[in-house]
């Protein structure tokens, strides 16, 4: 009788040792198919939307540089770094982070050489220079958005953080102006993503780069005026998007002389509007 009970708790303790071991090891399962899963989802959204940041190969003078994406993969997602290449129209285009006094000579120069402009600017320029916006807008310029407080934005992956930073900037248009901003999207410091211009394209926006550039935003360490004429004329091609910063002294300076050099080369002034109609 005790040698029959003894086995039967034997048996018992058996079954609950290979119940646990069972319970476990589907919990194991579970738990490495969530891992694998997890890491899957991971590697696709990085190899799906890596950032990147703008950059540009200037291989024949006088020719469209190579961008980081082609202008036919950009298109995709309506977004541009070029016009045609067959025209010799330039698109000027300034970012605007904040008011360095220096904007007032810009649109002067604009005005004289009657060239509309587009102005990429940020919540803070908005703020502190309403009265320049206004100009911007009455002097027939396009004021474009650059985000509300200029942050990476590749670094940003959902949709509801990316629409504040857009719609939020144009609000505060809306309240200075009176008037709907026009929906062209520069991403600060060219960083972006696949993802990024697919959100941009799905708020209604166009997203534009740029074809020529150069180190002009360092306010304490500006280019000098022959500096600046050697990169600009240089580099300068049909369908060029330029983008110079409005902080910059030496824009200011040379702006007038700029466009004049430009002209008798042929080459007449486009807005980014034209460009993508």
């Amino acid at each position: 009788m005790k040698q029959r009970k003894a086995g039967e708790e034997m048996v018992l303790v058996i079954r609950k040792k290979y119940i646990l071991l069972t319970l476990l090891g589907c919990a194991l399962i579970a738990l490495i198919g969530m891992g694998v899963q997890h890491w899957a989802r991971l590697a696709a959204n990085t190899s799906a939307s890596p950032t990147v940041n703008w950059g540009l190969s200037f291989q024949e003078e006088g020719k469209t540089p190579v961008g980081n994406a082609s202008a036919e993969e950009l298109k995709k997602y309506d977004a541009y770094y070029a016009g045609p290449s067959d025209q010799k129209v330039i698109y000027l285009t300034f970012d605007a982070g904040f008011e360095n006094g220096y904007t007032p000579a810009i649109l002067d120069a604009l005005k004289k050489h009657n060239a509309k402009a587009t102005f990429f600017v940020v919540g803070n320029y908005i703020e502190t220079s309403p009265d320049l916006i206004k100009r911007m807008v009455e002097e027939g310029h396009i004021v474009g958005n650059h985000t509300y407080h200029h942050p990476d934005m590749s670094k940003i992956g959902d949709m509801d953080s990316f629409k504040k930073e857009i719609e939020s900037l144009e609000e505060l248009y809306r309240t200075t102006t009176g008037q709907e901003m026009v929906k062209f999207y520069r991403p600060p410091q060219g960083k972006y993503s696949r993802q990024n211009l697919k959100m941009a394209q799905e708020l209604g926006y166009k997203t534009f780069f740029w074809s020529l550039a150069y180190v002009d935003w360092y306010t304490d360490n500006q280019p000098s005026h022959e500096e600046a004429f050697q990169k600009l004329m240089k580099r300068i091609h049909p369908g060029a998007i330029v983008l110079l910063h409005s902080t910059s002294k030496t824009n200011a300076e040379i702006l007038d002389e700029l466009l004049t050099r430009w002209e008798n080369e042929g080459y007449t002034f486009g807005t980014l509007d034209q460009l993508c109609q």
